[in-house]
């Protein structure tokens, strides 16, 4: 059997030292195809001061999602990883779920990486490493805990998404030909190590979400034909279909900048949807595409519109919370509505959900959450840095009482005060 110190020798620690030597390459100019994002500011005069809705900093969902990252760093932190490993498989195999449909286990085992993921990223800033910065120390530790836990599969999936994780900082969001060569690599054997551990639990054994998604994690790094990557996926969302983010990575990895086709997205999408009515009516077609249409303007051309807002109104009534409101308001006014490209079946389709937008502020909304727009204005980018949280949240609010006012500009102009309570949104007098 390997030894640890084999491992890092082998995957990763001549690697980042050599990386530390190589000269900076320079710098290539980008090769991609964007959709053009007209994101419009409010005129002066805008009459924003006539609407109010309550804004809560933290909002329930990121209460919750704190409380349970804490716990896992904190438990880590004490070193108790006999109690956390218990916690997260009971955790995983319940299924629970946030309001805002992130996995409980999830949230358990980023907080157990929390630590070293910061320090990787930080050491990476600038995208390269500083002088002597102690780039394995924290990876190191948790390949110890490995070591002394080879057969706790909980343990083996947070020490491979910490690969995963420090890759990505190494890598960033960039497209590939704006990524310097060594940052690649780093990137490439992080994930060969995050492969190997996987690989030592296969997941016909297991049945557990956290190591089916840690698996589907690696496909960013794959080199595999749609195929098996549509059976990846449909094997995560078959272990817990109340979980749309993994129908929502399925569409984006169906994209042919990844692996599949337009034609596959379209089918995996009908598939899911069928797969998940009784959870999500037509709502897994929506989830499936939701993030594709919003980055890809052939697959937007593509989509079944009607199905698409079908599914909207399905997710809305199984899910009416506050979070769901937001997101699916903040998707459709922000993401969608405000990207246009010049393809006439793209923007018509965008001018048909973005028009959604006005029935889900009016019947679900009753509080803000900046966050989710100020996400929504980025694609809903998950590698994104963001280096003042405040600031983030401040853009995420302007975005979002420029928008919703906007819906309500013929009562506002009318004379009256828009006034959001925990019933929605009421009409006053001035």
């Amino acid at each position: 059997m390997k030894t640890l110190r084999s491992l890092l020798t082998k995957h990763i620690r001549p690697l980042e030292n050599r990386l530390r030597q190589r000269p900076e390459p320079e710098p290539v100019l980008p090769l991609r195809t964007t959709i053009l994002r007209r994101r419009p500011r409010a005129a002066a005069g805008t009459p924003t001061a006539m609407l109010s809705i309550a804004c809560p900093d933290p909002t329930a969902e990121e209460k919750i999602r704190d409380h349970y990252l804490n716990i896992g760093q904190r438990m880590v932190r004490q070193e108790d990883w006999e109690a956390l490993s218990e916690l997260i498989y009971q955790s995983d195999e319940k299924r629970e779920l946030t309001p805002g449909f992130m996995p409980v286990a999830e949230l358990l085992a980023y907080g157990a990486r929390a630590d070293v993921i910061m320090a990787a990223e930080h050491a990476l800033l600038d995208g390269k490493p500083a002088k002597g910065a102690p780039l394995l120390a924290g990876i190191e530790a948790l390949e110890h805990v490995l070591a002394e836990r080879p057969r706790d599969h909980i343990v083996g999936a947070i020490v491979a998404q910490a690969h995963m994780d420090i890759g990505w900082a190494w890598r960033g969001t960039g497209w590939d030909a704006e990524i310097p060569e060594r940052n690649r690599d780093a990137f490439a054997a992080h994930f060969d190590r995050a492969r190997d551990i996987v690989a030592a639990y296969p997941g016909k054994d297991y049945d557990s979400p956290l190591l089916a998604a840690t698996n589907c994690a690696l496909l960013a790094n794959a080199s595999q034909n749609e195929h098996r990557i549509a059976n990846h996926y449909e094997a995560l969302i078959d272990l817990n279909p109340a979980n749309p983010r993994s129908m929502r990575a399925l569409g984006n990895h169906m994209l042919p900048r990844w692996f599949g086709s337009y034609s596959g997205l379209e089918l995996e999408a009908r598939r899911t949807a069928s797969r998940t009515e009784k959870i999500w009516g037509a709502g897994g077609y929506t989830w499936v595409q939701f993030d594709a249409i919003a980055c890809d303007d052939q697959a937007c051309a593509n989509l079944d519109v009607g199905f698409f807002i079908e599914g909207l109104h399905d997710i809305l009534k199984r899910r009416p919370n506050a979070y769901t409101a937001n997101l699916l308001a903040a998707y459709c006014a922000n993401s969608v509505g405000q990207a246009f490209s010049g393809n006439d079946h793209a923007d018509q389709n965008r001018i048909q959900i973005a028009e959604c937008a006005h029935d889900i502020v009016r019947d679900h909304l009753t509080e803000l959450h900046p966050m989710i727009w100020a996400h929504a204005a980025q694609g809903f980018d998950n590698n994104l840095r963001v280096r003042s949280p405040a600031r983030f949240a401040a853009s995420g609010r302007e975005d979002a009482m420029r928008i919703i006012t906007s819906l309500f500009s013929r009562e506002i102009a009318q004379g009256h005060r828009i006034v959001f309570t925990d019933t929605g949104p009421q009409t006053i007098p001035a």
